[in-house]
């Protein structure tokens, strides 16, 4: 298959490129394209082929369930059974944004957009381009992330092109994905809102929207073997083709144990990489390191751990070291991508020392 590869301003949208693309996914067709997340693989959300087709294109798990993207909060009749006043209070405060809400689903959506499950995962993008694409298409893409499954997901073209090209039929080149990290996703069948998968949008930022919401206790378990509700949830994800291993402990100690654990490797022929942050990257003797951001800017940190991942791709490294992060607010977020990422490969020098 030939991609055809489309560039767009999102200042100035050129509505015959993104009526061509709207006419792709009409046809069952795939296209790729910039969210303010990650870049997204689209295809026709109500179109059991088109579901299987991006299944196929990314190598993914068939029960992986897909997100639906919506541009209107009227497209959201069409598709859930049942709208609860938490969903419309999140709706209210945070769409669009990077937020995915699971609802009941409607007859309307194949059980091939969905992973075989009754529930439907629906987001409505801020991206100036995502939103005209979505209504050219009918109003309704069902969009994982345009990348094969497993690896770093795409914060730029780019990263897209090399994955997808010559998989599918249209690549929207678009300005680099702003946030970085994957949409929060939230449960909103349950008794109590419960997030799925951490994102840019908090916990406490959800609380005080509709008060307590709960956090489903698989999300940082490894050996997790339940069915996912939503994407992300079981299957290893973001993952570099080096060996990754994320060490927790007191930064000096952690400076201290990669340094020693990087010169081992160097000294055995392998090619080594840091993910380092700011406060410490003077500190590390590695050949190959990365500064992923302050930690005192978490923002920056999730714009930056994705494109590092794919960079050290490009660069063949074989084994790379990852400082740990605070694990509350967006670094919760950060964190349950890098240990996704890491297959859960974790040095707790805390807890070597109590032992």
């Amino acid at each position: 298959m030939k991609t055809e590869i489309v560039f767009i301003d999102e200042n100035n949208i050129d509505q015959d490129i993104i009526d061509r693309a709207g006419d792709i996914i009409k046809r069952g067709g795939l296209v790729a394209f910039p969210t303010e997340t990650v870049y997204g693989l689209g295809g026709d959300a109500l179109n059991r082929e088109s579901s299987r087709k991006i299944y196929a294109a990314k190598g993914r798990p068939s029960d992986n369930p897909l997100i639906v993207h919506i541009a209107d909060m009227e497209a959201l009749d069409r598709i859930v059974s049942d709208i609860p006043a938490s969903a419309l209070k999140l709706a209210d405060y945070f769409w669009p944004g990077p937020l995915t809400m699971i609802f009941f689903k409607s007859d309307a959506v194949p059980y091939d957009t969905t992973g075989g499950l009754d529930t439907v995962a629906v987001r409505m993008p801020v991206d100036s381009v995502a939103r005209a694409f979505i209504r050219a298409s009918g109003g309704y893409v069902a969009a994982p992330s345009a990348n094969i499954s497993g690896r770093p997901s795409p914060t730029s073209a780019r990263f897209v092109e090399e994955d997808m090209d010559g998989r599918i039929d249209m690549i929207i080149k678009g300005d680099d994905s702003r946030i970085g990290l994957e949409s929060t996703i939230v449960d909103i069948t349950s008794e109590k809102p419960m997030i799925l998968r951490p994102g840019y949008i908090t916990k406490e930022m959800l609380e005080e929207v509709v008060g307590e919401v709960t956090i489903d206790p698989t999300i940082l378990d490894a050996a997790c073997t339940e069915r996912p509700k939503a994407p992300g949830m079981r299957y290893r994800h973001y993952a570099p083709k080096g060996d990754l291993t994320v060490v927790k402990g007191p930064e000096d100690e952690v400076v201290e144990y990669i340094n020693l654990a990087c010169a081992s490797m160097e000294s055995s022929g392998k090619k080594v990489g840091v993910i380092a942050t700011g406060e410490n990257v003077s500190n590390y003797s590695c050949a190959n390191i990365k500064c992923v951001g302050s930690r005192t800017d978490e923002e920056e940190i999730a714009h930056r751990l994705y494109s590092i991942l794919r960079e050290f791709d490009d660069e063949d490294m074989e084994v790379i070291y990852s400082e740990a992060f605070d694990e509350g607010g967006l670094g919760g977020a950060i964190m349950n991508r890098l240990l996704k990422a890491a297959g859960h490969q974790v040095i707790d020098l805390r807890q070597e020392e109590e032992e």
